[in-house]
Protein backbone atom coordinates (compact mmCIF):
# COMPACT_ATOMS: atom_id res chain seq x y z
CA UNK A 1 0.00 0.00 0.00
CA UNK A 2 1.35 3.71 -0.99
CA UNK A 3 1.46 6.56 1.22
CA UNK A 4 -1.02 8.21 -1.15
CA UNK A 5 -3.50 5.59 -0.59
CA UNK A 6 -2.72 5.19 3.39
CA UNK A 7 -3.64 9.10 3.59
CA UNK A 8 -6.53 8.78 1.74
CA UNK A 9 -7.90 6.30 3.87
CA UNK A 10 -6.81 7.88 6.90
CA UNK A 11 -8.41 11.01 5.50
CA UNK A 12 -11.64 8.79 4.83
CA UNK A 13 -11.67 6.98 8.16
CA UNK A 14 -11.51 10.23 10.08
CA UNK A 15 -14.22 11.85 7.77
CA UNK A 16 -16.35 8.76 9.12
CA UNK A 17 -15.44 9.01 12.34
CA UNK A 18 -16.50 12.94 12.69
CA UNK A 19 -19.68 12.01 10.85
CA UNK A 20 -20.67 9.71 13.71
CA UNK A 21 -19.33 11.75 15.85
CA UNK A 22 -20.90 14.83 15.34
CA UNK A 23 -24.71 14.23 17.03
CA UNK A 24 -22.32 14.02 20.36
CA UNK A 25 -20.50 17.28 19.69
CA UNK A 26 -23.84 19.01 18.62
CA UNK A 27 -25.62 18.04 22.11
CA UNK A 28 -22.94 18.92 23.88
CA UNK A 29 -22.30 22.32 22.18
CA UNK A 30 -26.27 23.20 23.08
CA UNK A 31 -26.16 22.39 26.74
CA UNK A 32 -23.79 25.45 27.09
CA UNK A 33 -26.63 27.87 25.46
CA UNK A 34 -28.61 30.16 26.51
CA UNK A 35 -32.35 29.73 25.94
CA UNK A 36 -32.43 33.32 23.52
CA UNK A 37 -29.36 31.58 21.66
CA UNK A 38 -31.02 28.74 20.74
CA UNK A 39 -33.48 30.13 17.41
CA UNK A 40 -30.01 30.81 14.90
CA UNK A 41 -29.81 28.93 11.36
CA UNK A 42 -26.50 27.47 12.35
CA UNK A 43 -25.58 24.03 13.04
CA UNK A 44 -22.73 24.65 15.63
CA UNK A 45 -22.61 27.49 17.66
CA UNK A 46 -20.31 28.65 20.37
CA UNK A 47 -21.71 30.52 23.63
CA UNK A 48 -21.23 33.72 24.33
CA UNK A 49 -20.84 32.52 28.14
CA UNK A 50 -21.04 28.73 28.65
CA UNK A 51 -24.54 27.99 31.31
CA UNK A 52 -23.08 25.91 33.44
CA UNK A 53 -26.45 26.63 35.17
CA UNK A 54 -27.98 24.43 32.87
CA UNK A 55 -26.36 21.24 34.43
CA UNK A 56 -27.10 22.55 37.54
CA UNK A 57 -30.54 23.01 36.99
CA UNK A 58 -30.44 19.51 35.16
CA UNK A 59 -29.05 17.92 38.40
CA UNK A 60 -31.78 19.74 40.68
CA UNK A 61 -34.72 20.54 39.06
CA UNK A 62 -34.56 17.47 37.07
CA UNK A 63 -34.28 14.67 39.72
CA UNK A 64 -30.91 13.56 37.93
CA UNK A 65 -29.67 11.69 40.57
CA UNK A 66 -33.22 10.14 41.70
CA UNK A 67 -34.23 9.27 38.40
CA UNK A 68 -30.75 7.91 37.63
CA UNK A 69 -30.31 5.44 40.80
CA UNK A 70 -33.94 4.15 38.92
CA UNK A 71 -32.76 3.17 35.59
CA UNK A 72 -29.71 2.14 37.39
CA UNK A 73 -31.58 -0.71 39.13
CA UNK A 74 -33.97 -1.39 36.41
CA UNK A 75 -31.12 -2.31 33.75
CA UNK A 76 -28.98 -3.49 36.39
CA UNK A 77 -31.77 -6.92 36.98
CA UNK A 78 -33.03 -6.50 33.50
CA UNK A 79 -28.97 -7.74 32.48
CA UNK A 80 -28.61 -9.97 35.48
CA UNK A 81 -32.18 -11.55 34.22
CA UNK A 82 -31.19 -11.35 30.82
CA UNK A 83 -27.68 -12.86 30.96
CA UNK A 84 -28.85 -16.07 33.25
CA UNK A 85 -31.64 -16.58 30.87
CA UNK A 86 -29.81 -16.39 27.65
CA UNK A 87 -26.99 -18.38 28.94
CA UNK A 88 -28.59 -21.26 30.40
CA UNK A 89 -31.34 -21.18 27.30
CA UNK A 90 -28.43 -20.95 24.54
CA UNK A 91 -26.82 -24.08 26.39
CA UNK A 92 -29.81 -26.24 26.29
CA UNK A 93 -30.19 -25.79 23.11
CA UNK A 94 -26.48 -26.40 21.50
CA UNK A 95 -25.54 -29.36 24.31
CA UNK A 96 -28.81 -30.99 25.33
CA UNK A 97 -30.87 -33.13 23.38
CA UNK A 98 -34.81 -33.04 23.68
CA UNK A 99 -38.12 -33.51 22.35
CA UNK A 100 -39.46 -30.18 20.14
CA UNK A 101 -35.56 -28.88 20.88
CA UNK A 102 -35.53 -26.51 17.23
CA UNK A 103 -39.06 -25.98 17.61
CA UNK A 104 -38.96 -23.87 20.96
CA UNK A 105 -35.70 -21.98 19.81
CA UNK A 106 -37.40 -21.17 16.96
CA UNK A 107 -40.19 -19.72 18.80
CA UNK A 108 -37.33 -18.02 21.09
CA UNK A 109 -35.77 -16.19 18.04
CA UNK A 110 -39.49 -14.99 16.67
CA UNK A 111 -38.98 -12.50 19.76
CA UNK A 112 -36.10 -10.77 17.85
CA UNK A 113 -38.94 -9.57 15.28
CA UNK A 114 -40.99 -8.18 17.58
CA UNK A 115 -40.38 -4.84 18.83
CA UNK A 116 -40.99 -3.82 22.39
CA UNK A 117 -43.50 -1.03 21.95
CA UNK A 118 -46.14 -3.92 19.86
CA UNK A 119 -46.40 -5.30 23.43
CA UNK A 120 -47.27 -1.81 24.93
CA UNK A 121 -51.33 -2.61 24.92
CA UNK A 122 -51.51 -5.99 25.91
CA UNK A 123 -48.59 -5.77 28.75
CA UNK A 124 -50.45 -2.89 30.09
CA UNK A 125 -53.97 -4.76 30.44
CA UNK A 126 -52.37 -7.34 31.96
CA UNK A 127 -49.88 -5.89 34.48
CA UNK A 128 -52.57 -3.66 35.08
CA UNK A 129 -55.29 -6.73 36.26
CA UNK A 130 -52.13 -8.00 37.98
CA UNK A 131 -51.26 -4.49 40.26
CA UNK A 132 -47.49 -4.62 38.55
CA UNK A 133 -47.83 -0.91 36.84
CA UNK A 134 -46.40 1.72 39.15
CA UNK A 135 -43.25 -0.98 40.04
CA UNK A 136 -40.31 -1.73 38.87
CA UNK A 137 -41.23 -5.45 38.30
CA UNK A 138 -43.54 -4.01 35.41
CA UNK A 139 -40.45 -2.52 33.82
CA UNK A 140 -38.06 -5.55 34.03
CA UNK A 141 -40.07 -8.39 32.49
CA UNK A 142 -41.09 -6.94 28.90
CA UNK A 143 -37.38 -5.28 29.11
CA UNK A 144 -35.94 -8.83 30.00
CA UNK A 145 -38.60 -10.67 27.83
CA UNK A 146 -37.36 -8.83 24.73
CA UNK A 147 -33.77 -9.22 25.60
CA UNK A 148 -33.91 -12.84 26.13
CA UNK A 149 -34.60 -13.62 21.95
CA UNK A 150 -31.22 -11.42 21.25
CA UNK A 151 -29.32 -12.99 23.94
CA UNK A 152 -29.92 -16.30 23.33
CA UNK A 153 -29.28 -16.01 19.50
CA UNK A 154 -25.73 -14.54 20.06
CA UNK A 155 -24.83 -16.93 23.01
CA UNK A 156 -26.09 -19.61 20.99
CA UNK A 157 -23.81 -18.79 18.04
CA UNK A 158 -21.22 -18.54 20.43
CA UNK A 159 -21.24 -22.04 22.03
CA UNK A 160 -21.24 -24.17 19.30
CA UNK A 161 -17.03 -23.16 18.91
CA UNK A 162 -16.72 -24.56 22.20
CA UNK A 163 -15.56 -28.02 22.01
CA UNK A 164 -17.65 -30.46 24.20
CA UNK A 165 -14.10 -32.39 25.35
CA UNK A 166 -14.34 -29.63 28.06
CA UNK A 167 -17.78 -30.07 29.21
CA UNK A 168 -16.86 -33.75 29.15
CA UNK A 169 -14.00 -33.96 31.07
CA UNK A 170 -15.31 -31.66 33.93
CA UNK A 171 -18.36 -34.81 34.09
CA UNK A 172 -15.80 -37.26 34.54
CA UNK A 173 -13.99 -35.31 37.55
CA UNK A 174 -17.92 -34.98 38.63
CA UNK A 175 -19.59 -31.46 38.26
CA UNK A 176 -23.00 -31.18 38.25
CA UNK A 177 -24.75 -29.13 35.35
CA UNK A 178 -24.70 -25.68 37.38
CA UNK A 179 -21.06 -25.86 37.92
CA UNK A 180 -20.82 -26.60 34.47
CA UNK A 181 -22.69 -23.83 33.18
CA UNK A 182 -21.78 -21.16 35.47
CA UNK A 183 -17.90 -21.89 36.08
CA UNK A 184 -16.73 -23.64 33.03
CA UNK A 185 -19.00 -22.38 30.25
CA UNK A 186 -19.81 -18.44 31.79
CA UNK A 187 -16.36 -17.45 31.34
CA UNK A 188 -15.49 -18.93 27.99
CA UNK A 189 -18.39 -17.36 26.77
CA UNK A 190 -17.27 -13.94 28.16
CA UNK A 191 -17.09 -11.82 24.96
CA UNK A 192 -20.61 -12.65 23.99
CA UNK A 193 -21.77 -12.10 27.65
CA UNK A 194 -20.16 -8.71 27.39
CA UNK A 195 -22.21 -8.14 24.21
CA UNK A 196 -25.30 -9.27 25.72
CA UNK A 197 -24.58 -6.69 28.38
CA UNK A 198 -23.84 -3.98 26.86
CA UNK A 199 -27.00 -4.57 24.11
CA UNK A 200 -29.14 -4.75 26.89
CA UNK A 201 -28.16 -1.74 28.83
CA UNK A 202 -28.23 0.61 25.35
CA UNK A 203 -31.33 -1.13 24.92
CA UNK A 204 -32.91 -0.40 28.73
CA UNK A 205 -31.30 2.86 29.51
CA UNK A 206 -32.91 5.21 27.04
CA UNK A 207 -36.36 3.16 27.04
CA UNK A 208 -39.40 5.82 27.01
CA UNK A 209 -42.42 4.93 25.83
CA UNK A 210 -42.79 1.83 28.36
CA UNK A 211 -41.50 3.54 31.17
CA UNK A 212 -43.94 6.77 30.57
CA UNK A 213 -47.37 4.23 30.24
CA UNK A 214 -46.65 1.83 33.17
CA UNK A 215 -44.47 4.83 35.65
CA UNK A 216 -46.64 7.54 36.71
CA UNK A 217 -45.09 7.91 40.31
CA UNK A 218 -42.53 10.06 40.88
CA UNK A 219 -40.44 7.88 42.82
CA UNK A 220 -40.14 5.17 40.61
CA UNK A 221 -39.39 7.71 37.16
CA UNK A 222 -36.59 6.92 35.13
CA UNK A 223 -33.85 9.20 33.50
CA UNK A 224 -35.84 9.53 29.95
CA UNK A 225 -38.45 11.58 32.70
CA UNK A 226 -35.81 14.12 33.65
CA UNK A 227 -35.75 15.68 30.24
CA UNK A 228 -39.42 16.20 30.51
CA UNK A 229 -39.33 18.11 33.56
CA UNK A 230 -38.29 21.09 31.23
CA UNK A 231 -40.96 20.71 28.94
CA UNK A 232 -44.05 23.02 29.63
CA UNK A 233 -47.10 23.70 27.69
CA UNK A 234 -45.82 27.11 25.91
CA UNK A 235 -41.86 27.10 26.87
CA UNK A 236 -39.32 24.68 27.39
CA UNK A 237 -35.92 25.27 28.97
CA UNK A 238 -33.80 23.87 26.05
CA UNK A 239 -30.38 24.18 27.54
CA UNK A 240 -31.14 22.00 30.52
CA UNK A 241 -32.99 19.59 28.57
CA UNK A 242 -29.66 19.27 26.57
CA UNK A 243 -27.88 19.09 29.27
CA UNK A 244 -29.87 16.32 30.88
CA UNK A 245 -29.18 14.47 27.20
CA UNK A 246 -25.44 14.76 27.92
CA UNK A 247 -25.62 13.40 31.55
CA UNK A 248 -27.31 10.52 30.37
CA UNK A 249 -25.56 9.56 28.08
CA UNK A 250 -22.15 9.32 29.28
CA UNK A 251 -22.67 6.09 30.80
CA UNK A 252 -23.39 4.77 27.26
CA UNK A 253 -20.60 6.08 26.22
CA UNK A 254 -18.51 5.33 28.95
CA UNK A 255 -19.63 1.24 28.83
CA UNK A 256 -19.22 1.39 25.15
CA UNK A 257 -15.90 2.35 24.80
CA UNK A 258 -14.50 0.07 27.35
CA UNK A 259 -15.70 -3.41 25.86
CA UNK A 260 -15.63 -2.38 22.56
CA UNK A 261 -13.31 -5.00 21.64
CA UNK A 262 -15.01 -7.63 23.76
CA UNK A 263 -18.31 -6.63 21.85
CA UNK A 264 -16.66 -7.24 18.87
CA UNK A 265 -14.92 -10.55 19.56
CA UNK A 266 -18.23 -11.70 20.77
CA UNK A 267 -20.59 -11.31 17.46
CA UNK A 268 -18.11 -12.19 15.34
CA UNK A 269 -17.37 -15.04 17.07
CA UNK A 270 -20.81 -16.67 17.20
CA UNK A 271 -21.32 -15.36 13.28
CA UNK A 272 -18.40 -17.01 11.90
CA UNK A 273 -17.84 -19.99 14.10
CA UNK A 274 -21.85 -20.13 14.87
Amino acid sequence: MTKSTKTILWVFFLFVALVQLFPLIWLADFSFLSSNEFYSSSILKWPSAPQWQNYINAWVDGKFLRYFINSAFITTVTILLTVVLSLTLGYAFTRMEWKFRSVFFTIILLGIMIPIHATLLPNFAIFKALGLTDSYLGLILPYTAVSVPMGTFILTGFLRSIPKALEESAIVDGANIYRIVFQIIAPLTAPALVTVVVTTFLNCWNEFIMASTFLSKDALKTLPFSVMNFAGQYSSDYGSQFAVMVLTSIPAIVIYAIFNEQITKGVTAGAVKG
